[in-house]
């Protein structure tokens, strides 16, 4: 500017309209910092305004891109081939980041800037790069790291499991090779308060198989489970105790699956468990009865058989310690086939207001700080002699030194869960009261949460739910599709239930208002659309 000596100027940042309120800020020295999350239109004018003569200034236009993403590592980063869950951690991830297994794009949930949770399939072994990819607009890749891949096969296909009442899973491993049910724990770490622990159980209390042939008291020996296909309909669950933090029905449920306990259920925890080997979700049910053709339930949940999924911090599932029952139970058709590949479900008497993952919810009756946090972990001691024990006893107890058992619910101490079956030897199973709970070691609890320690983080982000057509004649079928950020699953209901895809049609034969549920670790998020 001429005619003066003051070459100072004011800096200021505007955007175009729409932007969102945070545009960036710029210093007195002109020194720009673009916002964390782009604005839209991604474009924002810097201009410098002169300090002696407001109405003179200059500016330039100014184009915002995402950031390159930095990779730092994946968890696992050895897996079997087949189906797999990977935890990518590093920084700059945005919103739409997608995580790339060679030049392959995978599955990929945005969790945060510093995390993304990607499935995908291997069928070969070797060593793929993974690397993280931002979108558009300044799409850019970040370096890779290996994923090491072996030959052993993670599992055989979910379409495999037979159907039916107790029916063999033929080799299908529920979730994948690197979930804390099937992760090989024999080297991992004691808890350094693990003798004070046993000592407040009882150290000469025995483990006792809650599980069996026959029956006891006119009810069936431990948690039946049934397996369905895709000729099982949805059926409605309606709740009766904690809707709020069960995931919504319809399920592939028949009103003739068995309750936990029949032909005589009683008053007892009534748990359904019912596996879809065409859809390869898992239901369970708590508090569970038939109600014409529906079901009552104190609460549910629903698992993908195929992801590690982390349930809503706080929430129950139909155990107390809001986890799976069924792949912690012990199964007839695993002992005679020589092996157990999962940890086991165990309850005991007394429990604190505290959780180790991948449990969610506490059941507290004790404030002793030795009351075992649910999901604690056992192990059985290495040195543990089980060449005295049948070999149907000795796959049960080499489990409990490789994959441990799991704290699940209150009730009676050391008892380990199964599923009934008359193929079980009821006096040879009795022998495992031998084994006392000194015998074991509580392995380190890290971490450790409670309510002042949960984690905490975002729910996810519904973007769009829609119908193709809001206005239809009777039994038309109509498309409704969605675009979800952060969900570890999804449910629509009625008519649908749990989905992987992103869309399903539907044939509403009257007015129906449906429902999108997505859910991760933090909350659920919903989202309606009625269709006439």
């Amino acid at each position: 500017m001429s005619g003066t000596t003051n070459t100072a100027v004011t800096w200021s940042i505007t955007g175009t309209a729409g932007s969102p309120p945070v545009i960036g800020t710029i210093t007195s020295a002109g020194n720009y910092t673009a916002p964390a999350t782009l604005p839209n239109p991604n474009s924002i004018t810097v201009r410098a305004t002169s300090a002696a003569d407001a109405s003179v200034s200059g500016s330039s236009s100014v184009t915002l891109l995402n950031p390159t993403p930095v990779l730092t590592g994946i968890n696992p980063s050895s897996i079997g081939s087949g189906n797999f869950t990977l935890t990518v951690t590093g920084s700059k991830f945005v919103n739409g980041a997608q995580v790339l297994l060679g030049t392959t794009p995978m599955q990929t949930i945005f969790g945060s800037a510093i995390q993304l949770t990607a499935t995908g399939s291997a069928s070969s072994s070797g060593t793929y790069a993974v690397s993280v990819s931002n979108p558009n607009p300044g799409s850019s890749s970040s370096s890779s790291v290996n994923l090491q891949v072996t030959g052993s096969p993670q599992a055989s296909s979910c379409s495999g499991m037979s159907l039916g009442q107790g029916a063999t899973l033929n080799g299908f491993v529920p979730f994948p090779a690197d979930s804390l049910w099937n992760r090989d724990i024999s080297n991992d770490p004691v808890d350094s308060n693990s003798t004070a622990i046993i000592n407040f159980i009882g150290g000469t209390i025995g483990m006792h198989a809650d599980f069996g042939a026959g029956q006891f008291q006119s009810s069936t020996i431990g948690i039946p489970y049934l397996i369905v296909g895709s000729q099982q309909q949805p059926v409605t669950v309606n709740f009766t105790a904690y809707g709020s933090e069960s995931d919504p029905g319809p399920m592939p449920i028949p009103v003739t699956a068995p309750i936990e306990g029949y032909p005589n259920p009683g008053t007892g925890d009534r748990h359904v468990l019912v596996l879809d080997n065409s859809n390869c979700f898992l239901y369970e049910l708590f508090g569970s009865a038939v109600s014409g053709n529906s079901w009552n339930a104190a609460s549910a949940a629903v698992w993908d058989l195929l992801s590690n999924e982390q349930r809503p911090y706080t929430w129950t599932s139909a155990d107390a310690a809001g986890l799976p029952i069924f792949p912690g139970l012990a199964r007839y058709d695993e002992v005679a086939a020589g092996k157990i590949n999962h940890a086991l479900r165990f309850t005991l008497q007394n429990s604190r207001a505290a959780i180790v993952p991948p449990a969610s919810h506490w059941a507290a009756n004790s404030s002793n700080a030795l009351a075992a946090p649910m999901g604690m972990r056992m192990r059985l001691k290495a040195s543990f002699n089980v060449s005295a024990y049948s070999p149907a006893n000795q796959v049960i107890l080499n489990a409990l030194k490789k994959y441990g058992m799991i704290m699940a619910d209150n009730g009676s101490n050391m008892f380990l869960s199964g599923c009934p079956d008359d193929r079980w030897d009821n006096n040879d199973l009795h022998v495992l009261g031998k084994v006392q709970a000194s015998d074991f070691e509580v392995l380190q609890m890290a971490p450790l949460y409670t309510q002042n320690t949960l984690p905490t983080g975002a729910s996810p982000q519904i973007s769009s739910f829609a119908a193709s057509s809001t206005s239809v004649s009777a039994a038309t079928p109509v498309t409704l599709s969605w675009q979800v950020n952060g969900a570890s699953y999804i449910i629509v209901s009625p008519q649908v239930g749990a989905v992987r895809s992103t869309s399903v049609v539907v044939t509403p034969a009257q007015t129906a208002t449906y429902t999108l549920y997505a859910t991760n670790a933090f909350g659920r998020t919903m989202s309606t659309i009625t269709v006439q």
